[in-house]
């Protein structure tokens, strides 16, 4: 019997397509520091500290301050996992990596991949409806238009320079039905030049002031999905239009990542088989004292 751990085998094309194709990746970048207390545990870090006070010059020593240091432990929730009996003869014995790869890199655009940015972005989604005394901005009123789409994306920007939220790294999440509105938008500046005979007019959107846009199939931008089989909408879904984020306020982690393959004759389940195995554990979370670092758009 041989076992092939796919996982670390394929785990740089991995990391590749996830780059490439999952629009949420960037949020998982953010706030490497924090910590896992147990397997299914994530420590979210609240400082606070206290101001300056006058320096007394008559006095050697310097006024005292208060600081706190505390973690809060959030459980990750998001556990999944599939199971595929592959036929030996749909498997040429010296293919074998070629043929898991393939299911492997399916697997990974059809399912793993929708699900995640699904998964995340309606958490976020939720999490900002919670921390809305905290700073979070959800917006089901304004239905956004050309006319006011550059209205919106000022204003939310102007609630969290104010909040102090950096200006510089901050993403704007788009349908493609809205990142179109932005396209025709009162109050966008265009120059169009077509030079060097390539007679190709580029009118792509990638960057608005020091956001930058990224599009997000409207299908993977609901408020709420059933996870029961697969990833589909909940009854309750509504779409989500827009996401102004800064990546600071979230915490978005693979705790763990399995994929492996069992040769035929392992086990008395599947006879002759080869067993495909995948499995994810994951979860994604908003820091309550940076959640002015979100505003959403979506309908009512």
């Amino acid at each position: 019997m041989a076992v092939y751990n796919y996982a670390e085998q394929f785990s740089r094309e991995l990391q590749t397509k996830y780059s490439r194709e999952l629009v949420s990746y960037d949020l998982t970048l953010s706030n490497p520091d924090v910590q896992f207390i147990n397997a299914q545990l994530i420590k979210l870090p609240t400082m606070t500290l206290s101001g300056y006070k006058d320096h007394n010059r008559q006095n050697l020593g310097f006024n005292a301050g208060t600081l706190g240091n505390s973690w809060i432990p959030k459980q990750l929730e998001h556990d999944r996992d599939v199971e595929f009996y592959i036929d030996p003869m749909d498997v040429d014995e010296t293919n074998l990596v070629l043929s898991m790869a393939n299911v492997t890199n399916q697997f990974e655009e059809q399912q793993a991949i929708p699900e995640k940015d699904s998964y995340r972005f309606s958490k976020l989604y939720s999490e900002a409806v919670t921390y809305t005394a905290n700073g979070a901005v959800v917006d089901t009123t304004t239905q956004l238009t050309a006319l006011n789409i550059l209205d919106w994306i000022d204003t939310q920007s102007a609630k969290m320079d104010d909040a102090g939220v950096p200006t510089d790294g901050r993403i704007l999440y788009l349908t493609s039905a809205v990142k179109s509105l932005l396209k025709s938008a009162s109050g966008i500046t265009r120059t169009i030049s077509v030079g060097g005979g390539s007679n190709t007019v580029n009118r792509n959107i990638n960057r608005i002031d020091d956001m930058i846009i990224k599009t997000v199939p409207s299908g993977r931008f609901k408020t709420a999905y059933d996870f029961t089989n697969g990833c589909t909408l909940a009854v309750s879904a509504k779409q989500i239009h827009a996401m102004l984020i800064h990546p600071s306020c979230v915490v978005s982690r693979d705790k763990y990542s399995y994929i492996q393959v069992f040769t035929p004759g392992h086990d008395s389940r599947t006879a002759d088989k080869y067993v495909y195995q995948n499995r994810y554990f994951t979860d994604t979370f908003l820091l309550q004292q940076k959640a002015s670092g979100i505003a959403v758009n979506a309908d009512a």
